[in-house]
């Protein structure tokens, strides 16, 4: 091994000096040796092969914590996590192109695909609920919270969607807008207020029974263009129905009951989809 300085590094490697001191501060890539009166930074020649290696793996936009993570793996375990990343990637692609062909066709003026529709009753629930304000990032962190809650001190099973839990968006959650959302779980009416008592952090509340329009969503992809073409689905239908029902437009309320993401966790593995995207509605007379 021979040592070198970052000038010379950062020729031999195709990196700048801007991103080798970056990658030292985050400890991607950290010099074999830093002189205590100068400050410079030197390398150790082995070390090119793996600075050729974070320049591939950030060109397939990996976050510098998931380089790190890679550098540190043994090497057949993280081709493995590279072709995992790389099926997300494809998978992500291909729902943008969904949405980039919905736009197309509705700017076009032509009749846009959309998702099937199809709806179905829920009755009137007892739900244990834990409403917060988050932003897009915060959103899956307090998914988990909640899911951590009920792993913790599991609630009674309830059988089929009308008994899975789900999450409200009381305000669009995305990467320009934080807003309200609410994760919920159903309990037996008669147990509820002897439930709640174990689960101080969560609000007890009842929702009435109600109809909903809802959309499988798909399990790969980017999820964020999948609840956003399944939403104008939704929409699109509800216009449908409201031409339809002349004198009897359906009032949808998403003011009351909030759009929502139901998820039935034994239905992964099966061909049911575990999860969609629902917007409560009801006749108006």
């Amino acid at each position: 091994m021979k040592e070198i300085s970052i000038g010379e590094f950062a020729r031999r490697s195709r990196l700048s000096l801007k991103a080798l001191r970056l990658y030292d501060e985050r400890g991607v890539l950290v010099p074999s040796r830093v002189d205590q009166a100068s400050g410079y930074r030197y390398y150790d020649t082995a070390q090119l092969d793996e600075a050729r290696l974070v320049v591939m793996l950030r060109q397939l936009q990996l976050p510098l914590a998931a380089v790190k993570e890679l550098l540190a793996c043994d090497p057949a375990d993280a081709a493995t996590r590279i072709a995992e990343h790389w099926r997300g990637a494809e998978a992500a692609h291909d729902a943008r192109r969904e949405l980039s062909d919905y736009l197309v066709s509705r700017l076009s003026g032509k009749r846009p695909v959309m998702y099937e529709v199809a709806t179905r009753e829920v009755p009137g629930r007892s739900l244990l609920c834990l409403k917060r304000n988050v932003d897009e990032q915060g959103q899956w962190a307090f998914g988990k919270e909640f899911i951590a809650i009920l792993r913790e001190r599991p609630l009674p099973k309830m059988e089929g969607r009308a008994g899975a839990f789900f999450c409200i968006q009381w305000g669009w959650v995305s990467d320009d807008s934080d807003g309200p959302v609410e994760w919920c779980k159903p309990v037996p009416q008669a147990e509820a207020h002897a439930l709640a008592e174990h689960y101080p952090e969560l609000t007890l509340r009842t929702e009435p029974a109600h109809r909903e329009a809802f959309v499988a969503l798909p399990d790969a992809g980017d999820e964020a263009v999948h609840w956003h073409l399944a939403g104008e689905s939704l929409e699109a239908w509800a216009q449908e129905q409201e031409q339809e029902h002349e004198g009897e437009r359906l009032a949808l309320t998403p003011e009351d009951l909030g759009l929502r993401i139901t998820y039935l966790a034994s239905a992964l593995g099966t061909e049911e989809p575990y999860r969609d995207l629902a917007l409560p509605f009801a006749p108006e007379r």
